[in-house]
């Protein structure tokens, strides 16, 4: 046992050159390793929800830029309409703004411009994971280890770069804002010392995860508590403080819209049963050190079914050594990092445990597990190294390599007893030894390769990982489609028209496994509408605001209910019924669902496939601003004809001329779009209220006599009080830096 009085060394400190060669070089491990993978498998990061979701929503984004619109609603959907509210598209963060314009720049595949995406923000993870290990005094090697394994662990690959984009968006950022808390609660880094973590927290909320941000308020909360406790004075969390709100009050627009939106939403009321699956069991522990490891766990259908736990990944080299360190160190590690190792418990803990209100899944929490596990990883190796025990215990048995080589076997024995090799143990066992082997060789070398020594954790790191996604598929059994780049066109769909389709649950009917060729082209499933610039009523939508998108059912999907399908085509395909009053004159149906609307007078059939049939309303396409002479309602009120004159219809706003005939009837004006809270309306100094027409679109009242130009701008109070408290908070961190510079330039003078 090290004697509990020992400390630590600190590391020799690097120059600005050799700290920019470290984060280079952390960066480009993780593009190296995401890049061997997308070679082996150009799809690799093409799955889902970033086919049906993000991609097509960001094709939109860009296109709303190129058009000098900033990208708050799309009108290619009205379930998935409201892009700021839907929060998981950064539509207020800068850096994914950027990289989408950026992207799209270029004549790349759906599936190159998932990778660029992706990979883009994996490079920026793992530099993040780098610097916040050198702020920890990490040397620069282990801190290389605590990119790769943050940026390339089981559930961001899994998961958060290859499937839920929002996840990884938002997680990039924060061994950045980790790292910034850790300057600003640090007192010899001057009075300025407060404004590093806010632009951090600020990209880290705007990113599009509220899971992530749960996980920062843990993070704050649990640095705040350490530093009053050490320092015994709570001025001491003063700057973090006013940091972490800088940073909030920067992303205010983006937490106030989706606070705004998510009221009466389907997501507000998802039942129970969703809080218990994909908790972390127990018995996928093991995972850790062999992620073949195969175990029950609850899925998206709430069955305990038998699933490869990748999602544990973290090669290899961050559980042993810590195990290692733990056994041999004792006390004396404990007491060096108790609030790491405090924090990795506690994760781990509430990663098993039932999620609550609009949170589900609580294996999310998983990659601040590996984050927080390979620092206190790195620390053991480093204090290890530090009190010379490898040196002075040279056998192959005492170092953590050869912790590994007994770790590795002994949880391959285990999973062979209990079956839970499933299809990939044994091929990936015999390669993880052979790292473990080549791990505990290296720490069995003379004194003189020391460099060599210090390297190999992030090399066996890199290994262990690119073995577990070359071994193991790291799809995790979600669906993936054959979209073809022919849904960029619209053909045979017409832009000018607003289509409603009709088509079964896309995870289960167009996956590839049921249908192998290309798909889409018609049903246009999920949000792909966008890809387009089509219009459709269906659109992807975990929250599923209140409108529409609850009325007729429509699934996170896209797909509407089936017998509320059967009810509109069947009864409300008229030229009074329900769809003409909302706009719509085009119906896709699936092949599948046997449908056709009626009555038959009203639609004519355009275009067919294997995959659908098309109708169009006959005649042209529906204006989309019209005058209604009538409502349902008890009191039966009638309304004037009016004139109208479309000037502009963009995506967050309408301009029209308007004429209402003098009398004492007003006009009532529909506009064929989504309804959402915020819209405000005036012909000149006349404000008009804006209401909603059974709460699917938006409806003005014009007073008679009327006539003047109308505008219906999308300006919700979100928006503007947001756009005023970042503003305010970006004003008092360009301040703070100004003078902060001010302040180091006479210092040096």
């Amino acid at each position: 046992m090290i004697p509990s009085n020992e400390i630590e060394a600190r590391p020799a400190p690097c120059s600005l050159r050799e700290e920019l060669k470290g984060t280079v070089l952390a960066g480009g491990a993780i593009l190296g390793l995401s890049s061997l993978l997308l070679w082996r498998n150009p799809n690799l990061f093409w799955n889902d929800d970033y086919e049906l979701s993000i991609l097509p929503v960001f094709a939109d984004v860009a296109r709303s830029w190129s058009e000098g619109h900033f990208p708050l609603l799309s009108p290619s959907s009205w379930v998935c309409g409201n892009l700021a509210g839907e929060f998981q598209y950064g539509t207020f963060s800068a850096f994914v703004n950027a990289a989408v314009v950026l992207i799209w720049k270029f004549p790349l595949t759906f599936a190159q411009q998932a990778a660029a995406l992706s990979m883009s923000h994996l490079v920026a993870l793992g530099t993040g994971g780098y610097l916040l290990a050198r702020g920890r005094s990490l040397s620069v090697p282990l801190s290389v280890m605590v990119a790769i394994v943050a940026a390339a662990n089981g559930w961001i690959i899994c998961w958060g770069a290859t499937d839920w984009f929002g996840a990884l968006g938002a997680f990039t950022w924060l061994p950045w804002a980790w790292w910034g808390f850790g300057r600003a609660l640090d007192p010899r880094r001057g009075r300025w010392r407060f404004l590093w973590p806010a632009p951090f927290i600020y990209l880290l909320i705007t990113g599009g995860f509220p899971y992530t941000v749960l996980m920062l308020g843990l993070l704050t909360a649990w640095l705040g508590l350490q530093s009053i406790i050490k320092t015994r004075a709570l001025s001491s969390i003063w700057p973090m403080t006013i940091g972490a709100l800088l940073g909030t009050g920067l992303s205010a627009p983006a937490w106030l819209a989706l606070f705004d939106y998510v009221r009466g939403s389907a997501r507000e009321a998802q039942g129970s049963w969703t809080h218990f699956q994909w908790l972390v069991p127990p018995s996928a522990l093991p995972g850790l050190i062999l992620p073949s490891w195969t175990t029950n766990w609850a899925d998206f259908s709430s069955r305990l079914m038998p699933h490869t736990a990748t999602e544990m990944a973290c090669g290899l080299v961050a559980p042993a050594a810590l195990l290692f360190g733990l056994s041999r160190l004792g006390r004396s590690l404990v007491r060096r990092i108790p609030w790491e190792l405090g924090l990795l418990l506690l994760v781990l803990v509430i990663s098993m445990l039932p999620s609550a209100n609009v949170f589900r899944w609580s294996f999310r929490w998983l990659p601040l597990f590996h984050l927080t596990l390979a620092i206190c990883a790195a620390h053991a190796l480093q204090l290890l190294e530090r009190n010379g025990l490898s040196a002075e215990r040279r056998g192959i048995v005492f170092g953590p390599g050869s912790a590994a080589v007994v770790l590795v076997t002994v949880t391959a024995g285990a999973m062979f007893l209990t079956r839970s090799a499933g299809p990939y143990g044994a091929g990936f066992t015999a390669i993880t030894f052979g790292l473990a082997v080549l791990w505990a060789a290296a720490d069995s070398l003379p004194a003189r390769f020391r460099i060599l020594r210090s390297w190999t954790p992030a090399a066996i790191t890199f290994a262990a990982l690119l073995a577990t996604y070359l071994s193991i598929p790291p799809n995790c059994g979600v669906p993936r489609y054959n979209l073809s780049q022919q849904l960029t066109k619209a053909s045979p769909l017409d832009p000018q028209r607003l289509y409603l389709s009709v088509y079964p649950a896309a995870e289960h009917n167009y996956r590839i496994e049921k249908k192998s060729g290309p798909i889409g082209q018609l049903t246009r499933p999920g949000s792909t509408s966008m890809w387009g610039a089509l219009r459709f009523i269906n659109g992807y939508s975990p929250i599923r605001p209140p409108g529409v998108a609850r009325e007729f059912g429509f699934t996170i999907h896209g797909e509407i209910d089936p017998s509320t399908g059967e009810y509109l085509l069947g009864w409300q395909g008229g030229a009074a019924g329900e769809l003409a009053r909302l706009g719509v004159d085009g119906i896709v149906v699936a092949k599948e669902m046997d449908l056709h609307p009626k009555p038959d007078e009203e639609w004519q059939l355009v275009a067919s496939s294997d995959e659908a049939y098309l109708y169009h309303r006959r005649g042209e396409p529906l204006p989309r601003v019209r005058a209604i002479t009538s409502i349902d309602s008890p009191s039966h009120q009638q309304f004037a004809p009016a004139s109208i004159r479309v000037v502009e219809d963009s995506r967050n706003r309408v301009i029209a001329d308007v004429e209402v005939p003098a009398g004492d009837r007003p006009a009532l004006l529909t506009f064929s779009r989504p309804y959402f809270n915020g819209y405000r309306a005036w012909i000149g100094a006349l404000r008009l209220p804006v209401r909603s027409d059974r709460g699917a679109v938006p409806a003005v009242e014009v007073p008679a006599g009327t006539a003047g130009r109308l505008t219906l701008e999308y300006r919700p109070w979100w928006w503007t009080a947001g756009a005023a408290v970042a503003a305010v908070c970006a004003l008092a961190i360009a301040g703070g830096v100004v003078l902060a510079a001010r302040e180091r330039i006479a210092a040096r003078s």
